[in-house]
């Protein structure tokens, strides 16, 4: 017995059946995460080896290299990129999506262990870190108070906001970002170092030997027993400046006699402010798979908690929530959806005129939707746009399987008066067939996604899946659910009102015109041929003339800024610009707060960043290029920095949508190349703010020692390296305590007796007899420009080349520009690759084009074995041409891009227009079946198959119609998609009516030679009654 005779023979069961794919929907959806996006960020570990002293060159000879040739052998690695800067190696690798993070992070280890010990001795262990999907801040508050230092500041930050934070539900991290940390500064004066012959190592030791606390032990008695504490550590300011360095001939030396002692901040390269008002940020970061949306809200509810127990004059504001923008996406997303579900109910009304009929497939719809939601939570999806964008889509699709059935029952009670029972049973057995078809080669497009790997496969699984997962859903309801109630509601009336026979009238009008227009057809079949040649002509000429680019601009309500000053920058010259570019924002039109950053998380005092936060979507009537296109223009007026504007993609971080590699073994060659390159590369009109990462100016200080002199005055070369990092760049000596935290001590030369290059001749080491010997008398210091960093990429020296793009040149143009230059300017031996979204435009576009031949492939194969013809599914195919020249065609009228929005439209389009296709060839197989020649069959087939076909499309074209028109957070990249899907569908709807049955009666004669056409198999005679009984 079939499924839909169990279902109207049982009501009850087929109503349970979906009453229980709603429930576990309805589960599932509570459960399940929220992201902007499916979760695409790949596996990153970091492995982090301070060298002290050490230039880029030393750091990227005797640390980085080592360690990346063991490295570069880590299973499932995908990139690996290093940068040697002073004393600092950074080594970050990128691994494929299927790598579990902590395997990863377990080999790294692995790895680096083996070759520790060829590392140098004097290098510190190598720190190793997972960098989580997760990890970013995507909430900063702001804390300030016009009474309270940033000291006092950060220290409320520490004690009452970030542990208050930290306890929240889904809360990972928070931290403090421009936070002056409390240290003992130790404030060294040379002058007075050597008049007491003093060097710093000496006040070194004395700190180190005098400020400890070690347990004492204990004292025991026959019935008591006393804990001995040692009480031998210093803890303020005072205590320290009490301390004893040294004592010659008797005479005690005091800390403040050699030094000025005071409470300072750890670290003071860093200032942040919110509004032009100094402030420190905390940043939030949520645990991995946390619900994004639920863990804001938590921040928001606790707030006014925080605020109250803050001191008076404290106020502690939100700078910026990145949940606000996938709040609004994934509203408008659910918006969008609930529209299409309401256009696609009010098509099906039009098409049939019945109240009862309607609501039969609107069934279909929160079924199969919400049922979905279970699918998407045992795979481990989340709820994001792409995902509630399949299901937007799918809205259309759901249905058409319940009106194919819904149309086919009625038929049968109307023009062949049978009973509703009789009509139920007869039409879905009549249809089933088609409605399995049209299921399977639905779901079958998407099995090729399987295949693909990265960040485009990972993106095409959720979605694909989302919508396959629904069609099944559908599939299952349109024969248990739908046939029950055709059979238990499904009536027609007796009588008609008047616009019922008027829409009946027009539909009638169109059938015949339709049945005229492809008689025509058939007797010029040569016409519609030459027709769809031409169309496909005409798609490879617009499919070329497209722009491509990875995902559309698109307006999130806030954008960066980045301001650039030249290598050697301090932090107050790079802020006094940074002032001049809040100023400009401050005065523009729709933005709402904003919030710079120098120094700090940027790497370096001369870098800065902007956040700016504009005003909601519905407050401005600019969008975010637009209030860019204002801003950048008087960035460039701002003279001392290089500033530029940035609307961050959806994918590949905060930088830069061009993201071009230059590659070459040999440094100078690399220098010349790049520089090369950029010059030509500012030249491109699409181009601006062309920059490189490879920088070989900033000033430095070179120490040349005098080998033979040293030696003979008995200084080692380590000692003067050891006594110059002390005293210029601070060394932490001991540690202290203050309110039970601890913190460090540092000493280090006063900022005064260490502001020119002359001061280091001051600088004094001790000898042999313990002399003090001055630094100029065994070396020479000289000034030059060298590196800032030495960047590696896949091992290989390497220099990056970004770049923003002006409004209307695309990526793809860019990309293309630049390896055209790149040919040509780039000395012998370079090599080029991408990174960041560069990579992903172009490693997506390959991936998606195998894609969409092995879904053409694999949905062939199976309608082949539904068919059990090679004929008919070829015949099925033909409207996706057809289908693809509507996108293309649709995409160039809207100025729209080649873009992973509209590929995955074109994708899907090949089992969208192969349910048309399906309904008449296998219609035409029925009615061949009974008698009739081909003509008079796909005649009949098309009269029959007019108003199901015609239904299932509108319905489609009206639950994509809204992405096509979207409006709101998140539907400028949404765009494409509706653009390929109306575009398509209309389009081939209109040719398959004809392009089929011509195609249809072409073929007609080749299938005389499939296997099924050959005269029946004997059977096997029966065995005798002897071969029985043995």
């Amino acid at each position: 017995m079939k499924l839909s005779d169990i279902s109207i023979r049982r009501p009850v069961l087929a109503s349970m059946l979906s009453l229980a794919l709603v429930l576990f929907g309805i589960i599932g959806y509570l459960k399940l995460s929220v992201r902007e996006y499916p979760d695409v960020d790949p596996p990153v570990i970091s492995v982090s080896t301070v060298l002290p002293g050490a230039n880029p060159q030393v750091v990227e000879t005797a640390v980085t290299d080592v360690l990346e040739e063991e490295l570069s052998t880590v299973p499932g690695l995908r990139t690996l990129t290093s940068s040697s800067a002073e004393q600092q190696s950074s080594i970050t690798l990128e691994f494929t999506l299927d790598r579990d993070v902590d395997v990863a992070a377990q080999d790294v280890r692995d790895k680096v262990s083996r070759v520790r010990d060829r590392l140098p001795d004097d290098v510190e262990e190598p720190v190793i870190a997972k960098q989580d999907a997760d990890a970013d801040a995507f909430f900063w508050l702001a804390l300030s108070g016009a009474n309270y230092n940033l000291l006092q500041l950060s220290d409320i930050a520490d004690r009452l906001v970030k542990k208050q934070l930290q306890s929240l539900n889904g809360v990972g991290q928070a931290f403090i970002a421009g936070e002056r940390r409390y240290s003992m500064r130790i404030w060294l004066s040379r002058a007075a170092l050597v008049a007491r012959g003093l060097t710093v190592q000496d006040v070194e030791a004395a700190v180190r030997s005098r400020n400890v606390e070690i347990p004492a032990g204990r004292i025991e008695s026959t019935q008591r027993e006393f804990t001995v504490r040692s009480l031998g550590e210093l803890k303020t300011p005072e205590l320290f400046r009490e301390l004893t360095v040294a004592s010659p001939n008797g005479q005690l030396v005091k800390l403040k006699d050699l030094a000025r002692v005071e409470l300072g901040a750890e670290d003071e390269r860093s200032t942040l402010r919110f509004r032009g008002q100094t402030a420190l940020g905390v940043g939030i970061v949520r645990q991995s798979k946390a619900n994004l949306i639920s863990v804001a809200d938590e921040v928001r509810l606790a707030l006014p908690k925080i605020q109250a127990a803050l001191p008076t004059g404290v106020h502690l504001e939100v700078a910026f929530d990145g949940s606000v923008y996938v709040r609004r996406s994934i509203q408008e997303a659910e918006e969008t959806l609930l529209i299409a579900a309401g256009l696609v109910v009010m098509i099906i009304f039009v098409f049939l005129r019945n109240l009862r009929a309607t609501i039969i497939p609107g069934l279909a719809i929160p079924t199969s939707i919400v049922g979905t939601f279970a699918v998407m939570y045992f795979l481990g999806f989340s709820i994001n746009n792409l995902t509630l964008l399949a299901l937007t889509l799918a809205i259309g699709i759901v249905v058409d399987d319940a009106i194919i059935v819904l149309e086919n029952a009625y038929r049968h009670q109307e023009e062949l008066h049978e009973a509703p029972l009789t009509a139920a049973i007869n039409g879905t057995r009549e249809i089933a067939f088609a409605v399995i078809a049209t299921t399977i080669a639905l779901v079958a497009v998407f099995t090729p996604l399987a295949f693909l790997q990265g960040n485009t496969g990972r993106l095409f699984n959720e979605f694909g899946i989302a919508v396959a997962g629904s069609v099944i859903i559908s599939g299952f309801v349109a024969l248990t659910l739908t046939p029950m109630l055709c059979a238990r509601i499904l009536r027609v009336p007796p009588r008609h009102g008047a616009l019922y026979q008027a829409l009946e009238r027009a539909f009638v009008g169109l059938a015949d015109s339709y049945a005229r227009s492809l008689s025509w057809a058939l007797r010029r079949r040569g016409v519609v041929v030459g027709a769809v040649l031409t169309a496909a002509v005409a798609a490879g000429f617009i499919f070329v003339s497209l722009k491509r680019e990875f995902v559309p601009p698109e307006d999130r309500g806030w954008f960066l800024s980045f301001s650039i000053a030249p290598e050697g920058s301090t932090l107050g010259y790079t802020d006094a610009y940074q002032q001049r570019l809040e100023a400009i924002i401050a005065k523009t039109e729709g933005v709402e707060s904003y919030f710079s950053v120098v120094g700090g998380f940027t790497g370096t005092p001369s870098r800065g960043i902007l956040f700016t936060l504009l005003k909601d979507w519905k407050d401005r009537s600019r969008s975010v290029e637009q209030i860019i296109g204002e801003v950048q223009p008087q960035y460039f007026g701002v003279p001392g920095v290089l500033a530029f504007a940035s609307n961050p993609p959806a994918f590949g971080g905060f930088g830069k949508p061009v993201q071009f590699v230059v590659q070459h073994p040999d440094f100078d060659s690399l220098v010349r190349g790049v520089d090369t390159l950029v010059k030509r590369a500012r030249q491109v009109p699409g181009l601006t703010n062309v920059d490189s990462d490879l920088r070989v100016n900033k000033p430095e200080l070179t120490v040349n020692f005098d080998r033979d002199r040293a030696e003979d005055l008995g200084v080692p070369v380590r000692d003067v390296a050891v006594a110059l990092q002390s005293l210029l760049g601070g060394q932490r000596i001991s540690t202290f305590t203050r309110d039970n935290k601890q913190y460090d001590v540092i000493a280090q030369l006063a900022p005064e007796e260490r502001a020119t290059p002359s001061d280091m001749d001051g600088v004094y080491l001790r000898g042999r007899d313990n002399a003090l010997i001055q630094l100029q008398s065994l070396a020479q210091v000289r000034e030059g420009v060298g590196a800032s960093q030495l960047n590696h990429h896949n091992r290989i020296r390497a220099a990056t080349i970004d770049a923003n793009l002006v409004p209307g040149f695309t990526l793809g143009e860019a990309l293309d520009s630049l390896n055209a230059l790149a040919r040509t300017v780039l000395p012998p031996g370079s090599s080029t690759a991408l990174t960041g979204e560069s990579r992903e435009l172009e490693e997506s576009g390959s991936s998606l084009y195998f894609a969409f031949v092995l879904a053409l492939i694999v949905v062939f194969m199976v309608l082949a074995s539904q068919f059990e013809s090679l004929i008919h599914p070829f015949t099925v195919l033909l409207a996706v041409p057809l289908a693809v020249t509507g996108a293309l065609l649709t995409l160039l009228i809207f100025r729209s891009t080649i873009n992973l929005y509209s590929q995955i439209g074109m994708i899907l389009l090949i089992g969208l227009v192969t349910k048309n296709s399906i309904l008449l060839v296998e219609y035409s197989n029925q009615l061949r079946e009974r008698g009739l020649d081909a003509f008079e069959a796909v005649r009949e087939a098309g009269r029959i198959r007019l108003r199901p076909i015609l239904m299932t499309s509108v319905s489609t074209i009206m639950g994509a119609l809204p992405i096509a028109l979207g409006l709101g957070a998140g539907s400028i990249s949404r765009r494409p998609l509706g653009y390929s899907v109306v575009g398509g569908i209309l389009v081939s709807t209109v040719l398959t009516l004809y392009v089929v049955p011509v195609a249809y009666t072409l073929l007609d004669h080749l299938r005389s030679r499939e296997a099924h056409d050959l005269p029946p198999i004997p059977a096997e005679p029966a065995p005798s009654h002897a071969e029985a009984s043995r």
